[in-house]
């Protein structure tokens, strides 16, 4: 999925500023849901995904920084932007500390908030691909973390059968499994995945 077709969610208790960002963001072609409470928007929206969402700060049940926290504690690569009305120096930097995007003040221009948006859906893929890398890495066993190691390192199957003492075809079967896992088509696409796993 390309990254403008990723989902933005606006979380803002005013109905007005809803729909105007919607418009607004929907002319520079963003895929846009709206929720009225950062409640609602937890128990409807993908947490998991990549994407981004625009926080309003003050809203009934729970605050915007309230939702950025709950995104944090579950691991989410969503990006985060505030805009809220309320807004003041102290808060945007500790949204900004927090990991948020960007923090704007309302009325925002529209051409802005687009490049914050996206800045962060870019940010957001990038961090779900490391999180999958990551994950794939995790669920290997001993066997196919030393025949990775070795196929980063160049080696062909020949080899690596050989350095593990093990037949050719079970080093075929691990390739095979660690491509599926990573998904990756070439070695190449692997070794670039992999490499993720090292970002912090």
């Amino acid at each position: 999925m390309c990254d403008n077709q990723l989902p933005v969610y606006v979380v803002d208790d005013d109905e007005s500023v809803r729909d105007s960002l919607a418009f607004m963001l929907e002319e520079h072609d963003f895929n846009v849901t709206s929720f009225p409470d950062g409640v609602t928007f937890l128990n409807s929206a993908d947490i998991q995904q990549a994407g981004c969402v625009i926080l309003d700060s003050r809203m009934p049940k729970l605050r915007g920084q309230q939702v950025h926290q709950i995104l944090t504690e579950a691991h989410s690569p969503l990006a985060v932007i505030y805009l809220t009305g309320h807004g003041d120096v102290p808060m945007a930097v500790d949204a900004l500390q927090s990991g948020a995007v960007n923090f704007f003040q309302k009325p925002v221009k529209g051409a802005e908030l687009a490049q914050a948006i996206i800045q962060g859906l870019a940010q957001s893929s990038a961090k779900l691909g490391t999180m999958e890398a990551k994950n794939a890495y995790a669920s290997l066993t001993p066997r196919e973390k030393d025949i990775l190691r070795l196929i980063i390192a160049g080696k062909r199957n020949i080899r690596i059968a050989d350095e593990l003492c093990i037949a050719m075809r079970t080093v075929e079967v691990h390739r095979a499994s660690l491509l599926r896992k990573f998904r990756a088509k070439t070695v190449a696409e692997l070794a670039f995945i992999y490499g993720l796993t090292k970002n912090s």
